[in-house]
């Protein structure tokens, strides 16, 4: 299966070529039987990339350590999940994982268009398959071959990297690479409107749910990050402004940007420049963030680069790309001018516009801060360290500046609100942000940042809550339909504005549980068997937890362990015992003459509730660490970072819901909106129950 792979991967070179080239040429002559020869390339390039993957997994499941790819991220003790992971464990098999998403992507985007937007689908399959022909050209060309031979045939793998083989690691990266291949074909889909000329509204109707999708796959790419890092790194916390980390957000960021400013295009005409830069941007960040992954440029956990030429072939397409966007789009500019302007400070386009600005803003500055150590050391040879305190800074009064328009944009009228508008649809929100922030300051909640967290938290869950009242209320009162039943279909007609709201929900979720952060509680303590520690929560109570002794699991070959210590801990919350944590210190096999120590792993012990979590690292067993063998019953004293982490769990509904709202928005709509009752009462009815 190997060489098939490898030979496919070499075909898939010249099919790509040739796609492209007929793509281009059919649109530009008006050509249907290239256009179509160039549809089948983009089948048989899918086909030869699957082949070329499959090859890839081969090498890993048979342990065929005679290719560099498999010696270098596999071991013989790897368990099987885990190889057929290793596909994207590692700079070369992640191209082709990228390549073989793209192709994917691409394949659905052709054939669903087989019959519309005909006018638009050469041009798409010519950047699509430009696209493919540049990972391929790295993947074939640039050191970077997943099929490249050693030459000799190594006893063992190196194995992979211990703080890979964790459940949330094996799906987060795939999640991310989702998103940021789903966004090609919105990208393509705006080259071609600025090829041909077709610059209405209809390429961003055509692209709107492959923009959720991407956007959808990168939400949950980045939170299932934030949860491996919660899980497996044992520092306590979720973000920590990894290079790589803001790497993947940054085009979330502009993604958000232009899933709200398409509105404002196709409702008011407005913003298309705009929109083609923020869709040509999104596209450019997520090549950036491929690149600052495997570039070699930055030293992150999150990293698999080898070598530092594809750093300079990536940024050679990254700005072959943008100068490509901008020549097109200064070409088409007397087509792309506004249709209206903006008539009112207090109006729905003005606040949307706010929005963007405010996220292209947070754009720049996680930008600045991320590359700002790497152009320092590049220009002035200068290392300058940009940490947590320099984006927190920056970034929190931003979030909770978008926090507050997210209560504001989709409430406030279209053009110009009026004072009625706005007594309509803030007294109440605004009553309730203020009330809780009253509240809070009355018991005690004095920082600043986290207070306006929870005010505006609550000001943008009522806005959401009263709209789906009125909706749901309306519906009811004119259907005749019981509130359930109105509920529901209240969604189901308008899946966008709904599904949007709910997305919202999510967004208020996980800002809240930021806004906990500052109440985060922790101690170390160095207990012996039967020894307790105890540690007060922020919400009062008290937990005690006592350390019942270490057990230990050596050369489970099954689990890829050389080695493996468990610690029991009896947990009580004031008196009552409520459970039992159990933090691990592992060690990992690792093949080759790696250090053993690079096996190391660390696997916290947590305890969740809904408002808190208790929060438990193994930090180290001093007497095992000094020399004295695992087996040694009297080596059982061991130290400890207990935390409680407050509303740390919001996080992670916050996200289920988020996705909920994002799958609602992604299904297709079955309910044709009805036609309107004859009185101008039940007409202004139905309007507000499915607007």
């Amino acid at each position: 299966m190997n060489i098939v792979g490898e030979l496919a991967l070499w075909t898939a070179l010249p099919v790509a070529v040739w796609g492209m080239a007929l793509g281009f040429m059919g649109g530009r002559n008006g050509r249907g039987d290239l256009v179509l020869s160039a549809e089948r390339a983009v089948y048989a390039t899918l086909g030869l990339s699957f082949l070329a993957s499959l090859g890839v997994i081969d090498l890993f499941l048979n342990d065929r350590f005679d290719y560099w790819y498999p010696a270098a991220y596999s071991s013989r003790d790897l368990g099987t999940f885990f190889k057929v992971s290793g596909l994207w464990a590692g700079q070369r098999g992640s191209l082709l994982f990228w390549l073989l998403l793209l192709n994917v992507f691409s394949a659905i985007a052709v054939w669903s268009n087989r019959r519309k937007n005909r006018e638009f689908m050469p041009y798409v399959i010519g950047v699509l398959m430009t696209i493919q022909t540049f990972f391929l050209v790295v993947l074939l060309f640039a050191e970077v071959n997943p099929f490249e031979r050693l030459g000799f045939t190594v006893a063992d793998g190196q194995g992979m990297n211990p703080q890979l083989q964790n459940y949330w690691m094996t799906i987060h990266p795939p999640t991310l690479y989702l998103g940021f291949t789903a966004f090609t074909i919105p990208f393509a889909f705006a080259i071609s409107a600025l090829l041909t000329g077709r610059l209405d509204s209809r390429w961003i109707t055509v692209t709107r749910k492959w923009i959720l999708l991407s956007w959808f796959f990168l939400s949950n790419g980045i939170v299932f990050g934030m949860r491996w890092a919660y899980e497996e790194l044992g520092w306590g916390g979720y973000w920590f402004w990894d290079p790589v980390e803001n790497a993947s957000l940054l085009p979330w960021l502009t993604a958000t940007a232009f899933l709200h400013s398409i509105q404002i295009q196709e409702t008011r005409g407005m913003l298309k420049v705009w929109n083609m830069g923020l869709v040509i941007g999104t596209f450019l960040l997520t090549i950036f963030a491929t690149f600052l992954t495997r570039s070699g440029l930055i030293e992150s956990v999150h990293t698999f680069a080898e070598n530092l030429t594809i750093a300079w072939i990536f940024l050679g397409f990254m700005f072959a790309s943008a100068a490509v966007g901008l020549v097109l789009v200064l070409y088409r500019l007397p087509k792309l001018r506004s249709e209206s302007r903006i008539e009112s400070f207090l109006s729905r386009e003005s606040a949307f516009l706010f929005n963007n600005l405010v996220l292209v803003a947070a754009t720049f500055a996680v930008m600045w801060g991320t590359l700002l150590p790497l152009l320092s050391e590049g220009f002035m040879g200068q290392e300058i360290a940009v940490g947590p305190p320099f984006f927190n800074r920056v970034n929190l009064p931003i979030g909770l500046f978008l926090l507050f328009l997210m209560g504001v944009g989709p409430v406030i009228a279209w053009r110009k609100a009026s004072a009625r508008n706005l007594r309509k649809n803030f007294v109440w929100p605004t009553s309730v942000g203020l009330g809780t922030g009253a509240i809070l300051w009355a018991i005690g909640i004095r920082h600043g940042m986290a207070l306006l967290t929870f005010a505006t938290s609550a000001f943008v869950m009522t806005t959401i809550v009263v709209e789906f009242w009125k909706g749901t209320r309306a519906r009811a009162r004119i259907e005749g339909e019981g509130w359930l039943k109105a509920f529901y279909h209240l969604i189901a007609r308008n899946r966008r504005r709904w599904g949007g709201y709910i997305v919202h929900v999510g967004v208020v979720m996980i800002f809240t549980a930021f806004a906990g952060a500052p109440w985060n509680t922790d101690i170390e303590q160095t207990l012996e068997p039967g020894q307790s520690a105890e540690i007060t929560s922020p919400f009062g109570h008290t937990y005690r937890l006592t350390y019942e002794g270490l057990s230990t699991n050596i050369n489970d070959r099954a689990q890829n362990l050389r080695w493996q210590l468990v610690a029991l801990m009896s947990v009580e919350q004031e008196g009552e015992r409520v459970g039992t944590v159990q933090p691990e210190k592992r060690q990992y096999f690792v093949g080759g003459n790696r250090d053993p120590n690079t096996g190391n792993a660390t696997e916290v012990g947590i305890r969740a509730t809904p408002y808190e979590d208790l929060y438990v690292i193994l930090a180290s067993v001093p007497q095992i660490e000094t020399g004295m063998s695992l087996n040694d019953p009297s080596a059982q004293q061991a130290h400890f970072r207990i935390m409680i982490k407050p509303l740390v769990g919001l996080i992670w509904s916050g996200i289920m819901v988020l996705s909920v709202g994002g799958l609602i928005g992604l299904w297709p709509a079955t309910e044709k909106p009805r036609a309107a009752k004859s009185s101008p009462g039940g007409r202004r009815a139905v309007a507000a129950a499915g607007d």
